[in-house]
């Protein structure tokens, strides 16, 4: 019997008979919203703060033309001559840690540069170089990007905690602002530790990892994580957007924060 090592010509991009298209127009649109609802925000400049919730996007407030925030929220190591936005000088680290993130480039990929479109589904592109040349082999920066998104989420969760304030300063407080900004941070780290990076960080240059009990339970821990990384990745990005709305509304005067005690 004759062989052939040529593939079946099949004149179909596809035989897939499901709605294939689906998740990736989900895709696109989630992110579209969130890429626009961010780019406003961030250019506003104005109703990131509202005594004592400070807005994810704006912190850490680095510019000298932050508004005053009790307790420190504030870090003025920019001067005067920045013009722009002040959350135009950290959102490039969260940014860019989402940007280089595993998850989200197979998102995008998908979504905006169908490469490919989808499992099974022959991509529209003549020639494939994957992550070797400029722009994409920037996304070799996600472990760099890695190493600043903790601090960042550390300072998240410093507001988080003077959310525990009231306007005045006095500890003991708490309102819907408070668990809003509480429910942010968790998920932000989850989603932080969830990364692969972070796994590499605990345990991928160990060989044994009897000799390394306290890395190996943190490795196992943050395998358990990133079973659940595409889940966490949309969870946060909803409730970043979320807590800077709701510090939007309050800050904006369009209603006042219900208090708990």
């Amino acid at each position: 019997m004759a062989t052939t090592t040529k593939r079946a010509a099949i004149p179909d991009r596809t035989l897939r008979t499901d709605r294939w298209w689906l998740p990736q127009l989900g895709t696109a649109v989630g992110l579209l919203l969130f890429i626009g609802y961010s780019t406003w925000r961030a250019f506003e400049g104005a109703h990131y703060y509202a005594a004592p919730y400070v807005s994810p996007f704006y912190s850490p407030c680095l510019a000298a033309s932050c508004v005053p925030m009790r307790g420190g929220a504030d870090w003025a190591l920019v001067g005067d001559w920045w013009r722009l936005s002040p959350a135009l000088l950290v959102l490039v680290f969260p940014l860019g840690f989402r940007l280089t993130c595993y998850y989200y480039r197979k998102a995008y990929y998908r979504s905006f540069w169908a490469s490919p479109p989808g499992c099974a589904v022959a991509e529209p592109h003549a020639r494939y170089t994957g992550e070797t040349r400029f722009p994409l082999v920037l996304q070799n920066l996600h472990r760099y990007f890695f190493y600043l998104a903790v601090p960042v989420a550390a300072v998240l969760s410093y507001d988080a905690a003077l959310g525990f304030r009231d306007g005045a300063g006095h500890w003991g407080h708490a309102g819907l602002g408070t668990l809003v900004l509480l429910a942010n941070v968790v998920l932000i780290w989850a989603y932080t530790l969830s990364c692969h990076s972070c796994r590499h960080v605990l345990g991928g240059r160990l060989r044994h990892f009897s000799k390394h009990p306290v890395r190996y339970r943190g490795w196992l821990l943050v395998g358990r994580l990133n079973a659940r990384h595409m889940q966490l990745a949309w969870a946060s990005l909803l409730s970043v957007g979320l807590a800077d709305l709701y510090v939007y509304l309050v800050a904006s005067g369009a209603f006042a924060d219900p208090k708990f005690f």
